[in-house]
């Protein structure tokens, strides 16, 4: 009779299915979903960053560097070690993994063509970066502040 009881409460069970996904291409969402900004090659927008300034524009390529502290900033690399673009994130709201160098972001946000003062430039240096400095001596870069990225 308990064998009966068991077949028969067995076979009543509901079927379970795995409610687990993957998210595609192993993709890390920080900030806020992208939305389908103009897309920019980042050599197009070092080449003449002041075209797409005030602009929000999507680009993709490496990571060449991340802040090593608490992973508030990264370095698009735009092939010269000189030239890239530093990616910071709207209102201090979202950071990347310490270990994000390497592997490729695809960053939506707002550019921005900034003179650094001393201090902000050596603060990003402490922190391994690489900022650069224009004829006139001053730290020049050109800036992402990301509303969202997608790193692979």
């Amino acid at each position: 009779m308990n064998a009966l009881l068991l077949a028969v409460l067995l076979s009543a069970a509901p079927e379970t299915k795995s409610t687990e996904s993957k998210p595609a291409a192993d993709v890390l969402l920080r900030g806020e979903k992208l939305k389908g900004a103009e897309s920019v090659e980042l050599a197009k927008l070092l080449n003449s960053p002041s075209d797409f300034e005030g602009k929000t524009v999507t680009v993709e390529a490496k990571i060449r560097k991340a802040c090593e502290k608490k992973g508030c900033w990264m370095e698009l690399s735009g092939g010269d070690k000189a030239m890239g673009v530093r990616v910071t994130f709207k209102d201090y709201g979202f950071f990347v993994p310490l270990d994000s160098a390497g592997k490729t972001a695809k960053v939506e946000g707002v550019v921005k063509v900034a003179v650094l003062d001393e201090a902000r430039a050596k603060h990003y240096e402490a922190e391994g970066a690489t900022v650069p400095k224009g004829k006139d001596g001053k730290y020049r870069e050109v800036q992402l502040v990301a509303s969202g990225v997608e790193l692979r």
